[in-house]
């Protein structure tokens, strides 16, 4: 049987008790009525089954209460800030003890295994009657309402925040590769499926830490539109001269972890990144379940089997104090901050808080407070079933942040060696776009994903609205579709003419658009301003038309309207065509998804 191990807040407490792992209930979707046959020929119907397991796990949490509170008077680690979350089957105790208190916690301890017992046989006895099997789903992710056509005339500026993130695409690919099936619509966020992958643009020159890219081609779905590319490279850095780095692991070791590819996937993947920091670099390490501790305090990299130990000794269990852990490792961060390196805090979690501060919106309060501190934040996601896609996404983009999604060890190579100067080193902050479009030139324009980066207008100008980073080597990239003059259809909404404004006159420039970019150093409060100007002929290559078909590829998951005469064979015909180099076989894989999806559609 499993050790059982036990934190209490204000004192903490270990203790090393044989009882097994009590039972996780998540709550199911409705389901219809269905008989169950017991062994003496009784039948319970769902419904009474769920009542008697809720009887039974409130007298677990009531005879679990009592127990902890035993185990408090009992024994003590006074210097020891999480000894509950390591893996430890001999008991230890440390300082006086109370031998009552041990004897009522033990006996506790006893009844909850009698119960346990109960809730297994209640579920082992059952021998249900063929159904559907029930799969218990309590994924989340935001609403997409996509981006739709606007008018120039009326809207001729479109303002929104770079995102870096690759989350959404390897999401996906669990879904079709894992599952056999296609993701959430709202799980597919465009944006990301085009950046998941590198383009060659130019390397910026002189002191400008990007450099930008402004392409015109033909648009494959709709061939009297066209198709604005706009890409960003960031300036690649030798990460052995890098600034030296203080990382915190804040990671999630709650009872929702304990599956093989949320905790065991973490662990696995976070060596690989300790296996590649510098002897000048920090490591802290911080977890949280029901409460949150100090596992690990700052170690020099030069200690990776120190660091490797204790990431290995950690173990699952317990409810999720998501806010109790970032408060902690925001603290530990800011006592070991190093001026002129790089300090971020590394959340590894499935996003399930629900103890405490666990709402989205207190979350992003919390991480919003946090910013100013020149702390910059990695999320990692891990798992499925209860994943929080939203939430995670939300603390990245609001704590100078970027977030991936680790679904195979693969991609944590990918994400913290292969991509590492990318994810960990940020060369540019609250990094803004703004393209003002040419009247005589474009009728309207859609911006093609991007939903929940979108800023107001005046966002642009203003230094205290927060927007994307930008890490060392990495490449952004934004499409427009957009409607030139005189291809233009009926179809968008219009107003009536406006009585008491000037119509404005237009200019004879030849100019297609003017794309504007503000941007701030990783220590600086003040923007800079890049502008760059895009005239009407056409342009393209291999990663302007990957990038097309990346488009073409989330557009076709989503379902969307603007899809045009799309097909599953036209997007793999363009990614075929426009792989190009390939060096880590990150487009190959993306072509087989492509193929995967379009089985799973039925559309051979």
């Amino acid at each position: 049987m499993k050790p059982m191990t036990l934190l209490i807040t204000s004192t903490i407490v270990l203790m090393s008790v044989g009882c097994k792992k009590k039972p996780v209930i998540t709550s199911p979707e409705p389901v219809q009525e269905v008989a169950v046959q017991g062994r003496q020929g009784r039948e319970m119907t769902e419904s009474e089954q769920e009542l008697k397991r809720k009887e039974i796990l409130a007298q677990i949490s009531t005879t679990d209460s009592k127990k902890d509170a035993y185990s408090a008077n009992s024994v003590s680690f006074p210097n020891a800030q999480v000894a509950g979350y390591m893996d430890n089957p001999t008991p230890i105790i440390i300082g006086s003890s109370n031998d009552g208190g041990i004897s009522k916690s033990v006996k506790a301890t006893g009844n909850i295994e009698r119960l346990q017992r109960q809730m297994e046989s209640l579920e082992l006895d059952q021998s249900v009657a063929p159904s559907a099997p029930k799969e218990f789903n309590t994924e989340e992710y935001n609403t997409i309402t996509e981006n739709e056509f606007k008018r120039v005339s009326n809207d001729p500026l479109s303002t929104f925040s770079i995102d870096v993130d690759g989350a959404s695409f390897s999401n996906a690919r669990r879904f079709l590769m894992q599952s056999n099936r296609k993701p959430p619509v709202d799980a597919v966020r465009i944006e990301e499926f085009i950046n998941y992958f590198s383009y060659n643009y130019p390397q910026p020159t002189g002191d400008k830490p990007f450099s930008i890219t402004t392409q015109l081609s033909p648009c494959p779905w709709n061939t009297t539109h066209k198709l604005v590319h706009i890409g960003l490279q960031g300036k690649k850095i030798d990460l052995s001269k890098a600034a030296p780095t203080n990382l915190v692991f804040l990671l999630d070791v709650s009872g929702s972890m304990s599956e093989p590819n949320k905790l065991p996937l973490l662990k696995q993947s976070l060596a690989l990144l300790v296996d590649q920091m510098r002897p000048t670099d920090r490591i802290a390490m911080v977890v949280y379940a029901g409460a949150a501790g100090v596992v690990l305090p700052s170690t020099p990299a030069s200690q990776k089997e120190k660091i490797l130990e204790a990431l290995e000794r950690l173990n699952a269990g317990g409810s999720t104090a998501g806010g109790a852990g970032i408060e902690m490792a925001y603290k530990v961060a800011k006592e070991n901050f190093i001026h002129e390196g790089n300090n971020r805090v590394i959340l590894a979690t499935d996003g399930d808080f629900n103890v405490g501060v666990s709402s989205e919106s207190e979350l992003v309060r919390l991480i919003e407070s946090k910013r100013d501190e020149k702390i910059f934040l990695t999320v990692l996601g891990f798992g499925s079933g209860n994943y929080s896609d939203a939430r995670m996404e939300q603390l990245s983009n609001k704590g100078n942040g970027n977030y991936a999604y680790i679904d195979n060890l693969l991609e944590a190579k990918k994400v913290l060696v292969t991509e590492m100067g990318a994810t960990m080193f940020t060369i540019a902050k609250d990094v803004k776009l703004q393209v003002e479009f040419n009247p005589k030139k474009v009728a309207s324009y859609r911006l093609i994903g991007y939903e929940n980066r979108k800023l107001n207008n005046e966002d642009f100008n203003d230094d205290t609205k927060d927007a994307g980073e930008l890490g060392a080597g990495h490449t952004v990239t934004a499409l427009y579709e957009i409607v030139p003059v005189g291809a233009e259809r009926d179809t968008l909404p219009t107003v009536d003419p406006l009585k008491y404004q000037n119509k404005t006159e237009m200019t004879g420039s030849n100019d297609l658009l003017t794309v504007k970019f503000r941007y701030k150093a990783p220590e600086s409060d003040t923007s800079k301003l890049i502008e760059k100007v895009l005239t009407d002929e056409m342009s393209g290559g291999s990663d302007m038309n990957w990038a097309t078909s990346m488009a073409g590829f989330g557009m076709l998951l989503r379902g969307s309207k603007f899809a045009g005469d799309l097909s599953w064979e036209k997007v793999l015909t363009m990614a075929r065509n426009s792989r190009g180099e390939d060096r880590e076989g990150y487009r190959a894989e993306a072509i087989r998804m492509i193929e995967q999806a379009q089985i799973i559609s039925g559309n051979r």
